[in-house]
């Protein structure tokens, strides 16, 4: 419980005497009615049950900004990371700002952010091992870092970038909206020691003494029909009709009449228009070990399918593949394959012998699903190459049944995999494209593994060549098709989605280039390995440059896809808020230094020793009431 002084100050006290019933949203205020068995629960704090006597305990409560009163001292930034014992690389709040005009006539606008407790929080629904929690009490969005393990994408789908991942502990964690000092009827910490009265609380709605607006957004602000948060706004200074962020990103925000005078995003071509490589960044990107994932599980799901159209429907070209000598060790180099992806994937992680953890939010977490069918075609894959080498009809009968099921996992696993990128605040990828570009690699990459694999063994490797190019020219085309209705929607739509293709064009130009030249060439080498087939040196020639060819092609548009996206996130000035300012601490060797708050992969992710104490201090009970959770939901 959090202690109260003899001297606290008396604007450090809550004070809601009335409220409304329902918010901006729609919403009820009031979360819990009285005759609930929940009114009255106490709440553990720090060990200690805590049963607070404040009225307005079960409405939500939500942060109000005056930004006209911001003066960008820090201070509530500081007493956050004070509060909440936060090492130098992580702050649950943070101040940014964005600037307009020219001298004499300058303005900077001063936004200072934390997590919103949304009423809708993407972070729960998204998060695999529900570590989040909406509570009654407040309506807190709390999350536990001993439940999480690290796989960092409630930072991907929160506009905000309220949950801080943490590369040193391999964790999230965030603001937890000071519930101990409001049990003590105290306002938050930042709210406290806000200088400049800029900051303010209570239960959502109540517009704070000497206040007249509560508004939904102001300029920098994500928009916030996607999470409807809990934080409300006044900002009567006259702005100029364009404000710019001062860190690395592309965006400024331009007012428009026709909308309110609500601020848009709008692309900033402050990099200018000369194309560069940047591959030494693209090869450093944190997330390679999606990108490795990614392609060797959608190889292996569309070599599958095919192997599949041979056996069972016995597909012309394909139908030699059961006979073939590599039948029998075919499916056990898929599983390796797939294996060596879901490794990669795993290490990814910041906990990954807590892995199992990913399967606790199947009721609304696409990562989990994807984890499940992913899993589920693992199983039925590893099962139907393991049968698959004996030839007694039982056993063949076994395979199938496991084919069967890997198929299912395959169907559940590939959707998912889709579905967990269809991220509002990430507008870059929130696109069908994405669909396109899976599965047209499912095709492409598939069959390319298929011929890898395959054609030296089989009896007519041109009847087999003339199946295989053709999928693999439907898949070339699906994501050519797909990349240009991309280009065409991000620019249509600006914001964010335009402001990641400008840099895709710009930045990264030259590397973006290559990807759309490797794509044409690819799709003639296809049509041309149709016509000549592979029995000639010429042909056999044109499929070694077609397979090496697919895989750098391959590698640089799915590493684009994951360096170039532009999340929706609040302007950033300083150290780590700043994406340029953290890779140019990278480069010159900056971040490794502890004061300048920005840890650069110190992580070490997988430790034996951690993994036996926890096998230890788990009892049989233990792991049996989580084998229960993950069976029988319940209600977060």
């Amino acid at each position: 419980m959090y202690p109260v002084r003899d001297d606290e100050p008396k604007y450090a006290f809550l004070n809601d005497p009335e409220s409304k019933e329902r918010s901006q949203w729609g919403r009820f205020i009031e979360l819990v009615d009285k005759t609930s068995s929940l009114y009255g629960q106490p709440l553990r704090i720090n060990g200690e049950e805590v049963k607070s006597d404040n009225p307005n305990r079960y409405k939500q409560h939500g942060f109000h900004f005056t930004a006209d009163n911001c003066i960008g001292c820090h201070a509530c930034e500081a007493a956050c990371s004070e509060k909440n014992n936060n090492p130098p690389h992580i702050a649950f709040r943070s101040v940014g700002y964005v600037e307009g005009g020219t001298w004499p006539a300058f303005t900077r606008l001063n936004i200072s952010m934390a997590c919103n407790h949304c009423e809708d929080p993407v972070c729960l629904k998204g998060c695999p091992t529900r570590a989040y929690t909406k509570f009654a009490e407040y309506g807190a969005v709390l999350q536990d870092p001993d439940i999480c393990f690290g796989c960092g994408y409630c930072t991907w789908v929160c506009p905000y970038n309220a949950p801080q991942l943490d590369p040193v502990k391999g964790q999230v964690s965030k603001c937890n909206m000071c519930v101990d000092r409001l049990e003590a009827g105290l306002k938050p910490a930042c709210v406290a020691a806000c200088l400049g009265g800029a900051l303010e609380f209570g239960v959502i709605e109540n517009t704070p003494e000497n206040r007249d607006q509560a508004k939904l957004d102001i300029p920098g602000f994500p928009d916030p029909s996607i999470t409807h948060p809990n934080i409300r706004f006044q900002q009567k200074k006259t702005l100029p009709r364009e404000m710019k962020r001062t860190d690395s990103m592309p965006i400024k925000y331009h007012r428009d009449d026709r909308a309110g005078g609500r601020y848009r995003p709008e692309v900033d071509e402050k990099h200018g228009h000369e194309r560069a490589w940047n591959w030494g960044r693209l090869l450093r990107s944190h997330e390679n070990a999606h990108v490795v994932f990614t392609l060797s599980a959608q190889a292996v799901m569309g070599a599958f399918l095919l192997l599949m159209l041979g056996l069972w429907a016995a597909v012309p070209g394909l139908d030699q593949l059961p006979a073939a000598p590599v039948a029998k060790p075919l499916p056990w180099i898929l599983v390796a394959l797939l294996g060596f992806g879901l490794f990669k994937l795993n290490m990814h992680l910041g906990k990954p012998h807590r892995f199992y953890r990913g399967f606790n939010n199947l009721r609304w977490s696409p990562v989990s699903r994807e984890i499940a069918g992913v899993s589920l075609f693992f199983m039925g894959l590893g099962g139907f190459a393991f049968f698959n080498l004996f030839d007694w009809t039982p056993m063949r009968l076994l395979a199938n049944a496991f084919a069967a099921l890997a198929l299912a996992g395959l169907a559940i696993g590939s959707w998912y995999m889709y579905r967990l990128y269809r991220i509002p605040a990430r507008p870059f990828w929130d696109h069908w494209q994405t669909a396109s570009s899976f599965y047209g690699t499912m095709a492409s990459l598939g069959s390319t593994l298929i011929g890898l694999l395959a054609l030296p063994f089989v009896p007519a490797p041109d009847a087999l060549i003339r199946i295989l190019a053709p999928v693999a020219m439907a898949g070339l085309a699906a994501e050519g098709i797909g990349l240009l209705f991309h280009a065409r929607d991000m620019k249509r739509r600006g914001g964010e989605g335009e402001a990641a293709y400008y840099e895709q064009t710009t930045r990264y130009g030259k590397t973006w280039m290559l990807r759309n030249a490797l794509l044409v060439f690819n799709l003639l080498l296809a049509a041309a390995l149709y016509f000549t087939g592979v029995s000639t040196p010429a042909g056999v020639t044109l499929a070694t440059v077609f397979a090496a060819s697919m895989l750098v092609m391959a590698y640089t548009g799915r590493i684009l896809f994951y360096a170039l996206v532009i999340p929706t996130t609040m302007p950033g000035a300083f150290f780590w808020k700043n994406r340029g300012f953290i890779e140019h601490a990278r480069e010159i060797g900056l971040a490794d230094r502890e004061q300048v708050g920005v840890v650069h992969e110190r992580h070490h992710p997988f430790r034996v020793d951690e993994l036996l104490q926890t096998i230890r201090e788990t009892s049989l009970r233990d792991m049996m009431a989580h084998v229960r959770d993950i069976l029988v939901w319940k209600n977060p």
